[in-house]
């Protein structure tokens, strides 16, 4: 297709589109756009026939012309102030005036558009009093002029030839507009059949999430509860509670992480996660994240190497930063194997910041690293029978997509994986010192 066509068709859609907002309801757009379409295709020709009818001396029909281009300029500028109520009322009633008239003096067929603008009517208003309050009088004004009502003698009648033109042109904007309609009835229903998938996908993956949290809640608070218990009825000796005190702390502390994940990502379905992004340092929040981990990095005796340079800064909001550092960093500790390495690296580039943590723990099969980031995935266990929600990772990608980042996973089986994070380059803070 050559590229001045496709330039016009853009062009023509954009102007189509004009006053149509993204947060637009989907029907409210169709409607716009429709109303758009009875404006911008005529003013060209009425232009040529309102130059056209001057030359031939019909002057008042000229006067019609050059009044209907203005009404159909004002009602796209009504759009684009996104006053639609406004564009819709004035372009229906200029045009049955404009048309009624024109139509009653010269014949020429304009009682046709009479029949476009009642389509149009139908289809953009909801109030059936007012659509019937319009349609009467269109009804009226089209049986006016068909049965001549009024008897008017025009000094130049209006060639046969456009009258011909004129009727054909007002039946087949009706066809268009009928069409232009039922499609968008049916992306209407694509649309609602979509929703209607994606909300039994999402109730299923629902189901999925709260029966694996269900299990990892239950384990460790019955765990808790049975020790508590026979500690209380003296049946455990203190001694021996003192050593089961380090393994159900570790339980414990995992559970709260997979609450945390579970409260943050709830809270982001019902839209209650707003994106406050703010310049942070990187090395700042990678040293308050580490500490969360120092039992679990000594239990499995696990070497840490940290390369995140002090002038490492990102523009993204920090607590979600921190809880991808978080879970990104408990992945590797969880899946590396006892004395294993953990690597956390940070470098800036071009504006981005490339945060990476890398183990050489067990890896992941390649065919399962696309399901990773969604509810696809069935949650592993770790080297020590750690086991997850598979939430942890789906959360890092929604906020990273939020903070205008991208998340990539490298991984080979037996061998390792590395997570490498980008976000923005933040600017540090000046510190203010009091003289």
């Amino acid at each position: 297709m050559p590229f001045s066509e496709i330039s016009a068709k853009t062009l023509f859609f954009r102007i189509l589109s004009i006053g149509i907002t993204p947060e637009m309801p989907f029907i409210e757009a169709r409607r716009t756009r429709l109303l758009n379409l009875l404006a911008i295709p005529w003013i060209p020709g009425l232009i040529f026939f309102a130059i056209t009818n001057a030359f031939q001396e019909r002057y008042l029909l000229s006067f019609l012309n050059c009044l209907n281009v203005a009404c159909s300029v004002g009602t796209l500028m009504l759009t684009w102030k996104q006053r639609y109520l406004s564009a819709r009322l004035f372009i229906i009633i200029s045009g049955i005036i404009i048309y009624t008239v024109t139509a009653v003096i010269y014949r020429n067929g304009a009682e046709y558009f009479l029949l476009n603008i009642l389509i149009v009517t139908v289809l953009v208003y909801d109030n059936k009093w007012l659509i019937l309050t319009l349609s009467t009088i269109m009804i009226l004004a089209f049986l006016a002029v068909r049965f001549e009502w009024f008897a008017f003698i025009p000094a130049h009648p209006v060639p046969q030839q456009r009258i011909i033109a004129n009727v054909t042109w007002g039946l087949a904007f009706i066809i268009m507009a009928l069409s232009y309609f039922k499609r968008v009835h049916d992306d209407y229903e694509h649309e609602k059949e979509t929703q209607r998938q994606a909300l039994v996908a999402l109730n299923r993956d629902k189901e999925k999430l709260f029966s694996i949290i269900a299990h990892d809640i239950r384990g460790p608070l019955a765990t808790l509860e049975m020790l508590l218990d026979m500690f209380r009825k003296g049946e455990y000796p203190e001694e021996e509670m003192k050593d089961a005190a380090d393994e159900l702390y570790q339980k414990v502390n995992r559970l709260a992480g997979t609450m945390d994940n579970m409260l943050r990502w709830s809270m982001g379905q019902m839209k209650g996660i707003r994106v406050q992004p703010v310049h942070a340092s990187l090395a700042s929040l990678n040293e308050e994240i580490l500490i969360l981990f120092e039992n679990a990095l000594r239990e499995k005796e696990i070497l840490l190497h940290v390369e995140v340079p002090a002038d490492c800064w990102v523009y993204a909001d920090r607590d979600q930063v921190s809880v991808i550092l978080r879970n990104l960093i408990s992945n590797a500790v969880k899946f590396s194997y006892p004395g294993g390495e953990v690597r956390i690296s940070a470098l800036t580039v071009e504006g981005q910041v490339n945060f990476r943590v890398q183990d050489n723990g067990t890896g992941i099969v390649s065919d399962k690293i696309p399901q990773l980031f969604s509810f696809k995935s069935s949650p592993g266990y770790g080297t020590k029978g750690e086991r997850g929600s598979g939430l942890g990772l789906l959360l890092c990608q929604e906020f990273t997509i939020q903070n205008k980042g991208q998340l990539h996973v490298q991984s080979i089986p037996g061998q390792g994986t590395q997570f490498t994070l980008t976000l923005p380059a933040g600017k540090p803070a000046l510190v203010k010192i009091d003289s």
